[in-house]
């Protein structure tokens, strides 16, 4: 067996292995193949690896010295395939972003301040920084709170990411068809009207209603219907081939009342600005990405999206963004400048909780290193 140093942490409502980059292979096939040994993939339980079969604990950070004289550390992402042995880097995780900044400061990369600590991470999925700023009293990372994000037990230390250097990372402008709606081409659907934002990782937006559903559905409920997956896969397919670049997509509608699926407790209307259901590697996401979030923040602000249609109409009051995903209500600060057709985002913020969990060694058999 060979080991390999690892740290679990739990970041928002996601959990990923964090793995410096000198302990992984530096050949990019042999890495992929022990990174996707250490989850036990192909095996949709994962039971010979840390994966925990869930697309939200499938998850690696890969983390080393900055190669920006801008940036205090960097961060490589990958999603790793449950069923394949397939390792994706095509974009970012929000929620494992948040505990990037506690790990950097507890590893070494930056010197913690008294009070509060920011925390400059250059992504290399998107090529841009994200600036995470993390509680330190003391000098030391605080873990313990009172801050409560919806999809995770108990309370943290309040975190913020500010995602303002992503507006346009992967295409180059928020909008990157230079429209507010398109009308997509779908084999099979005909044309299913989008929006496509470019924040953090691209999102493809389009209304609940036109995929079937009203909105309100569990993850269970939806992962039931093999025809809305199919439909849902078929419209991002398209999307992505139009942006050469992977689209998230989020299913939006109307406030409503509707049974958290976590708690079983109601959510009601007035306590959201618009409803999200966001499908992500083959199945419905059991919270909402924090990164699609940013995006979808920022989609309501822009009049004309299909966001912006199917929120509630006093959204721009205060900048502040409350989506209502299966688990709860995350929310989004957004301070957007919209002239024209220009559109810039001096800032887009969200809060997250993050916790070290476990420090050890992960252990891979020799053959894996021994088949390349």
């Amino acid at each position: 067996m060979m080991r390999i140093p690892v740290t679990i942490y739990r970041g928002g409502t996601s959990k990923a292995l964090f793995i410096k980059d000198y302990d992984l292979p530096a050949e990019p096939k042999l890495r992929d193949k022990v990174i996707a040994a250490l989850f036990g993939s192909p095996d949709k339980r994962q039971i010979d690896g840390l994966g925990g079969a869930d697309p939200l604990t499938s998850k690696l950070a890969i983390i080393g010295p900055p190669s920006r004289p801008d940036a205090d550390v960097d961060y490589n992402f990958a999603q790793i395939d449950i069923t394949s042995p397939t390792v994706h880097y095509g974009g970012v995780c929000g929620n494992i972003s948040a505990a990037v900044g506690p790990y950097a400061i507890e590893e070494g990369f930056v010197y913690p301040k008294a009070g509060e600590t920011t925390v400059r991470v250059y992504n290399r999925n998107i090529k841009r920084i994200i600036s995470i700023t993390v509680p330190t009293p003391d000098q030391t990372v605080q873990f313990a709170g009172d801050y409560a994000i919806d999809g995770v037990p108990g309370t943290g230390a309040k975190i913020e990411l500010n995602w303002a250097d992503t507006a346009g990372a992967l295409t180059g402008a928020v909008l990157p068809t230079g429209n507010r709606t398109d009308y997509l081409e779908v084999p099979g659907l005909g044309s299913v009207e989008a929006s496509l934002v470019d924040v953090g990782n691209p999102g493809l937006f389009v209304r609940a209603e036109d995929m079937g559903i009203k909105g309100t559905e569990t993850p269970a409920e939806m992962d039931s219907d093999k025809a809305l997956l199919d439909r849902c896969e078929a419209v991002t397919k398209v999307a992505s081939d139009k942006l050469g670049h992977m689209a998230f997509l989020t299913l939006v509608a109307a406030p409503a009342d509707y049974e958290n699926h976590v708690t079983r407790k109601p959510a009601a209307a007035e306590d959201v600005d618009v409803l999200v259901r966001m499908i992500f590697m083959g199945q419905t996401h059991k919270a909402y990405a924090a990164s699609q979030a940013n995006c979808c923040g920022a989609a309501a602000m822009i009049p004309g999206t299909i966001v912006n249609s199917m929120a509630r109409k006093n959204i721009s009051v205060d900048g502040r963004v409350r989506l209502g995903h299966p688990a709860g209500v995350i929310e989004v600060e957004v301070d957007a400048c919209i002239e024209g057709d220009t559109i810039r985002i001096p800032r887009i913020a969200v809060y997250r909780t993050a916790r070290r969990l476990m420090d050890g060694f992960a252990f891979v058999r020799k053959e894996i290193f021994a088949s390349m």
